[in-house]
């Protein structure tokens, strides 16, 4: 079966949902929009997070130690190696595939130590400040040279996660692996880690409670509640960046105050979760936005019931159903958009749908039409025989027409076809249990699917 975005636990078998696991999914095709935080390291309660976050920095600060030998050939090179991090897929990135950094931006970095004293005698405390000294230095690039100074850590890490969850590993080759005690790399070291079945590329996990969408310390947060701007610009004169990276270099005070105004605030940084599912309040505005929507196209309403039923129903199954994408196909000339989740089988509904019907992913088909017809349900049908399984779902305004709702029990019969309608009558139920928060939303699906089969015959 062809998965929809796939992921490595639902490639694997491992019907797990994302809020279970330790480390973040990753996909295969593309990075997870999301960034190890050195700050969450230094304030985490666990010694061992703090054990890390400290050899991040002592890392760091040897490069110092090297220019200062006339090593700077070796700094150097060090930094530009250790600046992409490919096999923990964070980022943005639509094929897994970073870049260095050139030798000029890594001089500029070395440079710090040169022209800020209390850097050059001190060490940094938090190198991602760096990201307030040098341009084109960003979250990313902090993300993946703290990654590449722990990967050590990392690899037995994912080593130890692949072993509890039954996810096979391989032999393969890393292009080089920080060496803490010799503070150097290794290069071309032979490590088991779990692969791209595609490509074979190693895939190397990270936790959860690291991941940030920005770094506590930051340029962008920095401008905003900090930058002493008044001082740095003329009135009327266009902010710009470089200008701001060049103040900084002169007043270590400036730098030095915000890394301590962060830290009184340290309460405010946790972990961002790779899925938040919108508050009840939202939901029910979503809801009641939905519900006024009339049927059809006529000033892009068939557009707009798209974006917020996507956005609801991620919501409301979530954590049972991940949701994996929302797809645009054509069939017949006729545009059409489906959600895909994936099912982790974490109940036993959904247990039910992949031992009988074969379906790792689930599809929801959103239709804003006064009624389905036919030609919607052979469109669907066709649909789940391209490798969804045999389960599908409308997303649509009213319940089937009695001869619509009789073609899919031929369906079922002929076929073990079984297509399920959710209707704004369910959605309204599936709110108010969302928000009385007494069950789950998922139970709504599960009562129209038992009330579909009380109707097909035995």
């Amino acid at each position: 079966m062809n998965l929809i975005r796939p992921r490595l636990t639902d490639f694997h078998g491992i019907h797990k949902s994302q809020s279970d696991i330790d480390f973040a999914i990753q996909f295969f095709d593309e990075d997870i929009p999301l960034y190890v935080d050195p700050f969450l390291l230094w304030k985490s309660p666990s010694q061992q997070d703090q054990a890390l976050h400290t050899a991040i920095i002592n890392s760091f600060n040897h490069l110092n130690y090297l220019v200062k030998k006339r090593r700077s050939d070796d700094a150097i090179a060090m930094l530009i190696e250790i600046s992409e991090c490919q096999e923990v897929g964070l980022g943005v990135s639509k094929t897994r595939k970073g870049v260095k950094i050139g030798q000029g931006q890594a001089e500029q970095i070395l440079q710090l130590f040169h022209d800020i004293p209390e850097y050059s005698q001190f060490g940094f405390t938090h190198f991602e400040v760096i990201q307030l000294y040098i341009s084109g230095i960003s979250k990313d690039r902090i993300s993946d040279i703290a990654s590449n100074y722990i990967k050590s850590f990392l690899i037995d890490y994912t080593i130890e996660q692949c072993e509890s969850l039954g996810i096979p590993i391989e032999g393969v080759i890393l292009e080089s692996i920080y060496n803490y005690k010799n503070n150097a790399l290794d290069f071309n070291q032979k490590v088991y880690l779990p692969v791209n079945p595609v490509n074979k590329e190693p895939i190397i996990f990270t936790p959860k409670r690291w991941l940030r969408f920005n770094p506590w310390i930051n340029f962008e947060d920095y401008f905003q509640s900090y930058c002493p701007r008044d001082e740095i610009f003329n009135p009327d004169e266009p902010q710009e960046r470089v200008k701001v990276l060049n103040y900084n270099r002169e007043h270590y005070g400036a730098v030095q105050g915000y890394i301590e105004y962060k830290t009184r605030n340290i309460e405010d940084c946790t972990n961002d979760p790779l899925f938040s599912q919108i508050p009840t309040l939202s939901a029910k505005r979503k809801l009641d936005q939905l519900i006024k929507l009339p049927t059809g196209k006529e000033d892009g309403a068939d557009l707009k019931y798209e974006e917020l039923s996507a956005s609801l129903l991620s919501s409301l199954f979530y954590p049972h159903l991940d949701f994996a994408q929302t797809q645009s196909r054509t069939e017949s000339g006729r545009h059409i958009r489906d959600l895909v989740f994936y099912n982790n089988r974490d109940v036993d509904f959904l247990d039910e749908i992949f031992s009988d019907y074969g379906n790792r992913q689930l599809v929801v088909e959103m239709k804003n039409v006064k009624a389905i017809e036919r030609d919607h349900v052979n469109q669907l049908n066709r649909y789940l025989q391209s490798g969804f399984g045999s389960f599908g779902v409308f997303l649509t305004r009213h319940e089937l027409p009695k001869a619509i709702y009789q073609n899919t029990i031929d369906l079922w019969s002929s076929q073990r076809k079984c297509i399920i309608a959710l209707t704004d009558e369910d959605l309204k139920l599936m709110a108010q249990v969302y928000e009385s928060k007494q069950r789950a939303p998922i139970e709504v699906l599960k009562k129209k699917y038992i009330e579909f089969r009380r109707s097909c015959p035995s």
